[in-house]
């Protein structure tokens, strides 16, 4: 194995050194020390001072011992990355020990520096933005792409994040990481026609890893999206409207044959169909594109609740359900009355719909002093777990022949899903398999009024 410098003698034999232990080392020293008493005490012996030249001996090892001290001191303190002394006995295998821990040291160093210019590169040569800061907001590095994205120079390393990103929805991220897990997307602070999406990452005391890509192009393609949704279904309208108009009045002949009727019947539930479809995809694109009214609304639960429930005594009248009301909080909530009721139409429409005749479907409206739940439970098909995750995705039908049937147009829970996000809420399922679903909006506490205190 290549030396990159000489190596003492001891520290040569590697494994005769490593499985030895300390009193072998120890014995050498002893042995010395019995070679000098051994010396000093013929020589006393023979000029009649025995005790003298025995002290003498014993001093002079401490002598030896006192000097192989300072030698060790001196390099450790002046040279420790020169060859070290060349010394016996328990000095030698303590200079081994520190000699063998340097050079592990300097292999890990190495080792480390190396990763950490790999490591630096691969940063360097991202497309994304990534930015280091510490505990006090400042930034410690930026990679170039920082520049490019954000806006961050070189220069600005020692700089607070928040001095530079000042856009106020950044800054409540930043404030509220956990409110945000997946980031947001924001103009980029270089040019108003580019979005940036930010995720925020807290790691070690109160540092943060930015990480920034450039996201014009889906923004644009979502645009665009929205924009052929919501353009198609404003067109759709009147021709539905027509439809449906001569369809009801050729139903409402009384000379129509019989085969005729049923098949503008049949029209007339497919053209209401669209027309739930077409409503829900405008209502769904409003909210996506954040058209919405005030959402400072103080809303009466009870009443809301009652209305709700009487709703839906009449759509039950085909489906013949148990339906149950509970209302036990003392809070309204804060937001838009449409809004809120649409989504809680949706759960307990869908609770209805899908659960097999005669079931027991419950409603209910309560709190926890930090949170606000509205809950439908039902006794119904269930849903399998796999499934749940897509569940709010507009259009996914966990199964499609049912859903046909049921006249659903697959955008009842996605409504949802923005409803509750306008209003800082979220949506829990829980499902199982043929024993029933229990769907619950949670609203958080900045979102609720206390009607005990109102005044």
């Amino acid at each position: 194995m290549y030396e990159p410098y000489p190596v003492p003698d001891l520290a040569r034999d590697h494994k005769k050194f490593r499985y030895s232990s300390l009193w072998n080392f120890a014995k050498q020293d002893l042995k010395l020390l019995f070679f000098f008493l051994l010396i000093g005490g013929l020589v006393g012996y023979g000029m009649g001072y025995l005790a003298s030249c025995l002290l003498a001996a014993f001093a002079f090892f401490l002598f030896l011992q006192l000097r192989s001290l300072y030698l060790v001191n001196e390099w450790i303190s002046n040279r420790p990355y020169d060859v070290p002394p060349n010394l016996n006995g328990i000095w030698g295998a303590l200079l081994f020990n520190v000699y063998r821990s340097q050079r592990q040291e300097r292999v890990v160093q190495a080792d480390m520096v190396g990763l950490i210019d790999r490591a630096q590169s691969s940063l360097v040569a991202l497309a994304e933005a990534v930015v280091l800061t510490d505990e006090l907001n400042q930034i410690e590095w930026a990679n170039p792409a920082a520049e490019k994205l954000l806006g961050i120079q070189y220069l600005d390393r020692g700089r607070n994040l928040l001095s530079i990103l000042r856009q106020p929805r950044f800054i409540e991220y930043f404030n509220d990481i956990d409110k945000s897990p997946d980031g947001i997307k924001i103009k980029s602070s270089i040019n108003d026609e580019h979005y940036v999406q930010i995720k925020l990452t807290p790691f070690g005391s109160d540092s943060h890893l930015l990480v920034a890509y450039d996201v014009t192009r889906m923004q644009n393609l979502e645009q665009m999206r929205k924009d052929f949704v919501d353009n198609i279904s404003h067109e759709l309208r009147t021709p539905l409207t027509v439809l449906s108009g001569y369809v009801e009045t050729f139903i409402d002949q009384e000379d129509i044959n019989p085969r005729w009727k049923r098949a503008f019947e049949q029209m007339q539930s497919q053209t209401r169909r669209m027309n739930a479809l077409v409503n829900d995809l405008l209502l769904l694109s409003r909210l996506e594109n954040d058209k919405q009214i005030a959402k400072n609304q103080i809303i009466d639960m009870p009443s809301l609740m009652n209305q709700l429930f009487d709703d839906a005594q009449a759509y039950n009248v085909d489906y013949g359900h148990t339906l149950n009301l509970n209302i036990d909080s003392h809070y309204d909530l804060i937001g838009s009355d449409m809004e809120i009721a649409s989504a809680f139409s949706n759960l307990i429409t869908n609770a209805i719909k899908y659960t097999p005749r005669g079931g027991i479907i419950s409603i209910g409206w309560y709190d926890d002093q930090d949170h606000g739940y509205f809950m439908v439970e039902d006794n119904g098909i269930g849903i399998d777990p796999k499934h749940l995750p897509r569940l709010t995705e507009r259009f996914y039908r966990v199964d499609s022949a049912r859903s046909r049937q049921s006249g659903g147009t697959g955008l009842g829970l996605a409504i949802v899903k923005h409803v509750l996000m306008q209003h800082g809420a979220h949506l829990e399922v829980d499902s199982i398999e043929n024993k029933g679903s229990t769907f619950k909006a949670v609203f958080p506490k900045q979102h609720l009024y206390c009607v005990d205190h109102a005044d």
